[in-house]
């Protein structure tokens, strides 16, 4: 009787290799869906980036910052999911935003359109600019001078004015008083001699804290830059960090240039 000569079961002989398993058509579809739906929840339920294109909210942000914004700040309505599908009104989870918080939020006119600016008036308080100084339920928000300040706006354009520390009161359940930067290039003009706004129930009032380049609720009529009251289901998020920074003076093809853009200090930079 012969024997054969098996290999020990589980051992593989010298220079053998386990069989590799192809993947699947249909595997490779799945695992493309499961990550799609992944950075589609990210997106919608936790935060998302945004990219600064204007100067309107200069000193505090400037152009070129990539800022992240928390999406589940103030809960959720249908503009916190892309494209903005029309399944629901109102918001889930509803969080009434503070004073002083700088938010992104749905265009009015236009709410393919995201902007970012400061919050500065809740339902019923009054808000009026007279001689450029804000004026807050009847009280003047008080300002430091921090001296003069120059920069660059998108379109090349140099703004010159001067720099000052507003203290904002805060809101229940928020700061006591939020301290912040602004700009001021004129004490002239319709937006520094507003009528007394009253905000109304269910929208807030925003400004841009580059207070003199800023397309904001100061203006309530009807041209296409005109923003109004903000109804507070256009918001998407509250912006409390910079993540990173870049000048972006030059096309972006010419890559060499990358280094120079970089603004380090801006890296992980509070937004107050």
């Amino acid at each position: 009787m012969t024997k054969e000569n098996r290999p020990v079961q589980g051992s593989e002989s010298a220079g053998d290799k386990p069989a590799r398993r192809e993947e699947t058509l249909g595997e490779s579809i799945r695992y493309f869906c499961v990550l799609l739906l992944a950075v589609f929840a990210v997106r919608s339920l936790v935060v998302e980036p945004f990219n600064i294109p204007s100067g309107s909210m200069i000193p505090t942000l400037q152009i070129g910052d990539f800022v992240l914004v928390s999406k589940f700040s103030y809960g959720y309505s249908r503009f916190s999911f892309p494209f903005s599908p029309n399944v629901f009104s109102g918001r889930i989870l509803n969080s009434t935003p503070h004073r002083g918080d700088v938010a992104v939020f749905r265009f009015t006119r236009d709410t393919s359109v995201d902007y970012i600016k400061r919050i500065i008036g809740l339902p019923g308080d009054h808000i009026q600019v007279t001689g450029g100084k804000l004026i807050l339920n009847g009280i003047e928000v008080p300002r430091t001078a921090l001296g003069h300040y120059e920069v660059l706006d998108e379109n090349n354009r140099l703004l010159s004015g001067d720099r000052y520390r507003e203290s904002l009161p805060g809101s229940a359940g928020g700061r006591p008083t939020v301290e912040h930067d602004i700009l001021k290039l004129t004490d002239e003009g319709f937006a520094n001699d507003t009528p007394e706004y009253v905000v109304p129930e269910g929208s807030f009032f925003a400004m841009g804290d580059d207070r003199d380049d800023s397309a904001d609720s100061r203006f309530q009529g009807d041209g296409p830059d005109d923003l109004g009251f903000v109804p507070m289901q256009n918001l998407v998020g509250r912006a409390p960090i910079v993540l990173f920074s870049m000048d972006m003076r030059h096309p972006a093809w010419q890559f060499w240039y990358w280094p120079t853009e970089i603004r380090w200090n801006r890296f992980l930079h509070s937004v107050t």
